[in-house]
């Protein structure tokens, strides 16, 4: 059994039907990680068909996933952010010539699983949280200089925490005398700060999340490659995404429902001059997860599956 079968991919089978409509075409999977929707993708397409694939993470793209699937000469694994899409495709000529592109959002089992990267309250490492760690600031050297006035808005609107005030208030507090530099320095702190608990949830949960998608840009990432989506693809080609928090979901949803049926403009204000060009059609309902999937996978118990294709 190869390394790739191991890993296992959330809507695998979901995805794969709402994202390929011509086994000869050209697609991207954004969001390599370790592999699981690549292969899959590429067991699917013809011998002509081609498979673009990015990921920020340098880990990874050197991983024995990667070294298997890049065997395969019909792949090419780019380390790039997604939102770089639209370039390199120009680069290699292929503008406006993708049958469809597919994202996987969020953090992966590797990065959680790994002390060093520090994604994870509950082991204990650096606080670094960076999915490319070849440039940026970490979470340590991000919260070393942070004003309180935006920690406090990134831990609200990023991590709907309800204690984002009092939790940056500590932090800043803190910081000069102890500056956090691991990952239970950070947890610890938001433990002593968050007496009121959710069941069932760590109380480092949200802020963890927030500060991971400051430190990546991650919904600025995915704002820009919805932007460019339309001049990607080709019409009829596909744009399949899978998001795993409230977040993401409702920046694809909005994105697709007003790229599918314009701005909806509240009944008692007149129509706008110029209805905005709709480059999109929703292909089905959002898709969640079977139970059985659920059972067997619980990273799937959160995600949602949207799909939309080019007019």
């Amino acid at each position: 059994m190869s390394e790739i079968s191991l890993h296992t991919s959330v809507l695998l089978e979901e995805s794969l039907a709402g994202l390929i409509q011509h086994v000869g075409g050209l697609y991207v999977d954004g969001t390599f990680g370790r592999g699981g929707h690549s292969s899959a993708l590429l067991q699917e397409l013809s011998a002509e068909g081609r498979l673009l694939a990015t990921d920020k993470d340098l880990d990874a793209l050197g991983s024995p996933q990667a070294r298997e699937l890049l065997a395969d000469s019909r792949l090419e694994l780019a380390h790039s952010s997604f939102a770089q899409l639209h370039d390199l495709l120009a680069e290699r000529g292929k503008l406006g010539q993708v049958d469809g592109i597919l994202l996987d959002l969020g953090v992966s089992s590797p990065q959680l699983d790994v002390a060093e990267r520090g994604f994870s309250f509950m082991k204990d490492g650096p606080l670094d949280m960076r999915m490319d760690v070849s440039q940026g600031e970490s979470a340590a050297q991000w919260l070393s200089h942070v004003e309180e006035r935006e920690l406090t808005m990134v831990l609200r609107d990023y991590g709907e925490e309800k204690f984002a005030r009092r939790i940056a208030s500590e932090i800043v507090l803190q910081r000069d005398e102890n500056p956090l530099q691991t990952t239970g320095q950070l947890a610890r702190l938001i433990e002593g700060v968050v007496k009121k608990r959710e069941p069932g949830k760590h109380p480092a949960t949200r802020s963890f999340q927030a500060i991971r998608i400051k430190v990546n840009h991650e919904l600025d990432d995915l704002e820009q490659l919805l932007a460019d989506s339309a001049s990607i693809l080709k019409p009829g080609g596909r744009l399949v995404v899978i998001s795993f928090h409230s977040l993401e979901d409702r920046i694809v949803k909005r994105f697709m429902r007003e790229q599918s049926r314009g701005v909806i403009v509240p009944r008692h204000l007149p129509m706008p001059l110029e209805q905005e060009k709709l480059n999109f059609k929703c292909i089905g309902k959002a898709i969640k997860a079977s139970r059985d999937e659920v059972a067997s996978n619980v990273r799937s118990r959160s995600a949602v599956l949207r799909i939309a294709e080019k007019l």
